[in-house]
């Protein structure tokens, strides 16, 4: 086992988001994490990212605990790509890449259409590009195990199409992936297994291949469920939970 999380609490000012979650994430899998808005998704890449401290619960990584910030998650092989992409939007194309850790030939191996943007400033790239920019870059490090945060948010089918099956060859070749998502079906699709979250809890569990056949159920799941009831990012000042 990669990755083992007992009773994560985490959340903000004080209140909890999400409340003594378990996951395990295995070596060369992807884990899609599925929910509402204000289920806590985000809130729970954030806790084991290193972003946000929870609040209770044990992470390990590798059967040792993980703690610290990003940048030193980062160095035991842990990646974490945000909502926002973690791109450098003023730097150019070139740049961003050479600030990850792997090389940059690599990167434009798996998106060869950055090739031609090289010298063009991230923050002109287009949605997709500015996405295939921070996975392409993460992936060339060759992470142990990938975070990744709406992958797909606002953009083409395609698109989504061309970034899910770079994370699946990369899980296929050892990365781990926890990745939150919307679009359910396209991620299950790809995924070994998934979790639902709803109201900062496990509500459904399962191989992807069963929460695919389990499409009403899964439906039901997140008509019923509503933002975690404590708190949520947006009482706290920070954008909305997802």
């Amino acid at each position: 086992m990669l990755l083992s999380v007992e009773g994560l609490s985490a959340g903000y000012s004080g209140a909890d988001v999400i409340r003594s979650l378990d996951l395990r994430i295995d070596e060369g899998e992807v884990v899609a994490l599925l929910g509402p808005n204000g289920a806590g998704k985000t809130t729970t890449l954030l806790a084991l990212a290193g972003v946000l401290a929870p609040t209770s619960g044990t992470v390990r990584y590798r059967g040792a605990p993980l703690r610290g910030a990003l940048h030193r998650r980062s160095r035991r092989g842990v990646s974490y790509i945000s909502e926002q992409g973690s791109i450098f939007s003023r730097l150019t194309t070139l740049a961003n890449l050479k600030l990850g850790a792997g090389r940059v030939e690599d990167a434009l191996a798996l998106f060869p259409e950055l090739e031609p943007l090289l010298k063009r400033r991230a923050g002109l790239l287009s949605g997709g590009e500015q996405r295939m920019l921070a996975l392409g870059r993460s992936l060339a490090a060759k992470p142990d195990l990938l975070l990744v945060d709406e992958l797909s948010l606002g953009l083409a089918p395609l698109i989504v199409t061309r970034l899910l099956d770079a994370l699946r060859a990369a899980a296929d070749t050892g990365t781990a992936v926890l990745i939150v998502e919307q679009h359910a079906s396209q991620v299950l699709s790809v995924s070994d297994r998934g979790h639902v979250l709803r109201r900062g809890r496990l509500a459904m569990s399962g191989t992807g291949a069963e929460l695919l056949a389990s499409s009403g159920e899964l439906q039901a799941a997140y008509l019923s469920a509503g933002p975690a009831e404590e708190a949520t990012e947006e009482t706290a000042g920070r954008p909305t939970e997802k």
